[in-house]
């Protein structure tokens, strides 16, 4: 593995470190196994060692073993996002179905409270004589408690929406992020590169 992909690996650490980091009451015990991608950094950034090249640009060494490991546990954590992503959208979808069932319903309760309106003002339900007040209150009162559902049910929805909306976006940026320092770390290295071949010019001359 070159030293482009060291330094992006790592650099993808840092990045998604904001969204998987848990804080606790007590300090953590730094470790590639355990704790949030945050301490994991940490583990490396502590436990490597560091060295100056030949032009007195400063190096850090880091074994590969826990470079793989960490960049494993970084993929790990993109899973959980689009897990929780696809999550999201089936309860956003199971919702608006949801909302859609409760609008027909509204809809055939308010059609049914026109046609008794424009009955007697006795009339028999379920068998039983009820004045026209009595059964406008009950089916007003049907219709409330499905308004109440519906505004419950479009609130959740908009929720879920804007959760949904908020995770792309942040996966858009992160994506975003990453990208860009992949592009910086490539032209580092290439500087690294050019000095690197100057040095062992002038060694030849």
């Amino acid at each position: 593995m070159n030293s482009s992909k060291y330094f992006m690996t790592i650099l993808c650490a840092f990045i998604f470190n904001t969204s998987f980091a848990q804080t606790t009451s007590q300090p953590e015990t730094l470790s590639l196994n355990n704790g949030t991608i945050d301490s994991q950094f940490e583990f490396i950034f502590r436990k490597s060692g560091n060295f100056k090249g030949t032009n007195g640009q400063p190096y850090e060494a880091v074994k590969t073993a826990w470079l793989l490991m960490l960049r494993n546990h970084v993929k790990d954590s993109l899973k959980e996002v689009r897990k929780d992503l696809n999550s999201t959208k089936a309860i956003v979808k199971t919702q608006a179905k949801e909302i859609t069932e409760l609008k027909s319903n509204l809809t055939k309760t308010q059609t049914d409270l026109d046609t008794t309106n424009s009955e007697k003002d006795s009339m028999s339900l379920f068998g039983l004589q009820m004045s026209k007040a009595g059964y406008n209150t009950l089916l007003w009162s049907i219709i409330a408690g499905l308004l109440a559902l519906l505004v419950f049910f479009i609130f959740k929805f908009k929720n879920s929406n804007a959760v949904t909306k908020k995770a792309k976006h942040s996966l858009s940026e992160i994506e975003e992020e990453f990208d860009e320092h992949r592009k910086t770390a490539l032209e580092r290295e290439q500087k690294v590169r050019r000095q690197l071949q100057d040095e062992i010019n002038k060694q030849k001359k």
